[in-house]
């Protein structure tokens, strides 16, 4: 993108990066946790987007890897505790299959740090908050996610990780 100056230079505008970070909240307890988190005014970054799904063991590991590969930069996964599921054991199942899925990533090369399951429960606004803290400031550390969404997602060189 291109601008040009008050002496009709034309000046490259550099993008900051900032990780984009997917939610998949359950309906039940973590987006109940996350709406509390908003309403007690808890202060997490702005980085996560929330879609809220009936159960956490509804989403389909291809729902990940397809939010991956539009150049999303982490996805979290989070339902009830376990126990607590208001589908039984949905949270369970949920479980076996983001372990089964973390190894697929880690076969293909996606660093530990993309993917983040967690229980937190309707009164758990704090810990919803403190969550979203760690995995941003985790996901700012491995930088932009390149290996599913390509090398061109609009962001400068610069901020990419210099190792490989």
């Amino acid at each position: 993108m291109e601008k040009k100056s008050p002496l009709g230079k034309k000046n490259k505008i550099i993008k900051k990066w900032e990780p984009k970070i997917i939610a998949f909240l359950c309906h039940w307890c973590s987006y109940a946790g996350a709406d509390l988190s908003g309403v007690s005014r808890i202060q997490y970054p702005p980085n996560i987007r929330v879609i809220r799904v009936p159960c956490s063991g509804r989403v389909d590991p291809l729902f990940i890897i397809k939010a991956l590969e539009k150049g999303v930069d982490a996805v979290l996964v989070s339902g009830c505790h376990p126990g607590d599921c208001h589908y039984q054991s949905g949270n369970l199942y949920a479980r076996r299959k983001f372990i089964m899925l973390k190894k697929l990533l880690e076969f293909l090369g996606i660093e530990e740090g993309r993917i983040w399951f967690s229980w937190v429960s309707a009164s758990e606004g704090a810990k919803f908050a403190q969550l979203v803290r760690k995995i941003t400031k985790e996901v700012k550390k491995l930088g932009p996610q390149t290996k599913l969404a390509g090398e061109d997602n609009g962001y400068e060189r610069d901020y990419r990780p210099a190792s490989r």
